[in-house]
């Protein structure tokens, strides 16, 4: 179970699927704009009316921004605080072996009576 938890927070699958996601919303965006900048040019799309597609633009516009919202603060944040719990990050400052190694250096400066860097 262990090495599935680690496979699944330190992989990046979370943020593959959360750009899927998004990326799929935002095609039925794109694809309705289009639709409806085709429909603003006389003659080249006369079986649609321009107030119906600025409509579907608008409400995949909306849907995309709640799909958007909704995966943030269902996927997004959850995972950012178990990643964070399980996986914290280094505190900022001198790496643990670097500080050891700077410590062993004064110590035997000062037994051989020798200048510190």
């Amino acid at each position: 179970m262990t090495g599935f938890k680690n496979f699944l927070l330190r992989g990046n699958l979370v943020e593959i699927a959360v750009g899927l996601i998004l990326a799929l919303s935002f095609a039925t965006v794109v694809s309705t704009f289009t639709a409806w900048l085709f429909s603003l040019i006389p003659g080249l799309d006369e079986a649609f009316d321009g107030s119906t597609l600025s409509g579907a633009f608008l409400n995949a516009l909306v849907s995309f921004i709640i799909v958007a919202a909704v995966v943030y603060f269902v996927v997004v944040v959850p995972y950012t605080k178990l990643k964070e719990r399980y996986f914290p990050t280094e505190e900022p400052g001198e790496p643990a072996d670097v500080a050891l190694l700077t410590e062993i250096r004064d110590l035997l400066a000062q037994r051989t009576g020798g200048p510190t860097v």
